[in-house]
């Protein structure tokens, strides 16, 4: 059984999702630390391009965007569950809707001036600068576009109304009754926003989201060790990628395994990551890849935000 290596940055509020899902299933981890912004080299020899965070590692098998890793947490531990039984619809939709348009108002409103101020005052100048021009490119080419501040700030006021009319309404202490993957998709952005009193009373203002807010993150990280960039690819070369699922599947685009195609995300960060497709199912991708400092992985996308295309 190998462990489950994250490849991570504090601030990542996709990476505190995922922190979140170990947490809750209590899982133990390694915790390997990634630059914020490209290059990337430890993390490019196993993804093979892909540039968002988090990235989760078990051996030699990697995965691609916190929707899927959630699904490979819940295969390793199935209790408590992310996907309640007779929800799993629900909370799976919800959770996609969270993970964009919540998160895309968030980002508009953490990166207006006197937010990335106070976020940012005390790094250096060069860091700032360096970063600023990463993001500048992640949305080029992508269906996602930035939403304006301005709109941001005006919707706002309505997605907090509406997630407090849910709270209130549940049974539970959470927005399905029982804790779920929603929670954690809804909870990230607002972690983000937390981040620094400007954009702190956007969540604080709301006293039912805030007490919801405050019991999710009382769900903690689960223990984890530290491990480097480098270790985490020898394992990997060490490694042989665990054995494909079994599941009887046509895709509909006619692509087979055994086909060179090339997978990257519709939305931003839309870098293509190229390999032989071993695997299609409903839910997931595989591609096989050959890396000479990695060896051979298996990299895995959900099918849902990515597209797919023979090379």
């Amino acid at each position: 059984m190998h462990e489950l290596i994250l490849h991570h940055y504090p601030t990542s509020p996709f990476a505190e999702k995922t922190r979140l899902l170990l947490g809750f299933k209590q899982l133990s981890w390694r915790s390997v630390l990634i630059p914020p912004i490209m290059p990337k080299p430890d993390l490019t020899a196993l993804t093979g391009g892909y540039r968002k965070t988090p990235v989760l590692q078990v051996g030699a098998d990697i995965y691609c965007d916190t929707a899927l890793i959630a699904r490979r947490l819940e295969a390793e531990k199935a209790i408590p569950a992310l996907f309640p039984e007779g929800q799993e619809f629900n909370v799976a939709s919800f959770a996609q809707w969270a993970d964009s348009v919540v998160f895309l108002h968030a980002v508009s409103l953490v990166f207006q001036p006197e937010s990335v101020a106070a976020r940012f005052g005390k790094l250096p100048p060069e860091f700032l600068k360096a970063f600023i021009a990463d993001r500048s490119t992640l949305f080029n080419g992508g269906l996602a576009t930035r939403l304006p501040a301005e709109q941001a700030k005006h919707q706002w006021p309505a997605l907090m109304t509406r997630l407090q009319q849910q709270l209130g309404r549940e049974a539970g202490d959470f927005l399905f009754g029982e804790p779920s993957l929603a929670d954690f998709a809804m909870a990230h952005s607002l972690w983000f926003l937390r981040g620094t009193p400007v954009t702190a009373p956007l969540v604080d203002d709301y006293p039912a989201v805030a007490a919801w807010l405050d019991r999710v993150l009382g769900f903690g990280h689960g223990s984890h060790t530290e491990m480097s960039g480098e270790e985490a690819v020898a394992l990997a070369r060490d490694a042989t990628p665990a054995a494909l699922p079994d599941e009887q599947f046509v895709d509909p685009s006619g692509l087979q395994a055994g086909q060179t195609v090339a997978i990257s995300a519709i939305d931003y960060g839309v870098d293509p990551v190229e390999g032989e497709l071993v695997f299609s199912g409903r839910e997931e991708l595989i591609l096989r890849r050959e890396d000479s400092r990695a060896g051979t992985v298996h990299v895995h996308f959900p099918r849902m935000g990515f597209r797919i295309e023979a090379r």
